[in-house]
């Protein structure tokens, strides 16, 4: 299955993922409880079918329920977002995504993540500079 499977989903099929992202694994139930508008119990069940059909969603069987997971890995549903971001709003522009990320993070970064940062920047400026 590739990252666009993920791109691929409606609203809805994504606030779901969002919510087993979040949770880890839950089921219809729980992930009613956690989508805006209240969607149906029985709404919410065919939705994880339909994720699972898509091979985006697994589960299993814990006594009466279905347990759902996401099944792609967090590191890669993060890229395919990021992906997806980069492409829609930025141009393909990684530059000004974190430009507007810093912007809507100012003042709210800890020392920490600040240093991270300047870090991770310092390294791209070396590795450009090897080129």
């Amino acid at each position: 299955m590739s990252d666009r499977t993920l791109q691929g989903l409606s609203r809805r099929e994504r606030q779901i993922m969002d919510v087993l992202y979040r949770l880890g694994e839950a089921g219809a139930a729980e992930v009613a409880a956690r989508l805006p508008d209240s969607p149906a119990y029985n709404t919410v069940r065919v939705l994880l079918s339909i994720l699972e059909r898509k091979g985006v969603a697994k589960h299993r069987r814990d006594g009466a329920r279905y347990v759902y997971a996401p099944v792609v890995p967090v590191h890669r549903a993060k890229r395919a977002a990021a992906s997806h971001l980069l492409a829609t709003f930025f141009r393909g522009s990684p530059g000004a995504a974190i430009v507007t990320l810093l912007d809507v993070a100012r003042g709210s970064l800890s020392p920490a993540e600040l240093k991270e940062i300047e870090a991770l920047i310092a390294k791209a400026k070396s590795e450009e500079a090897r080129r």
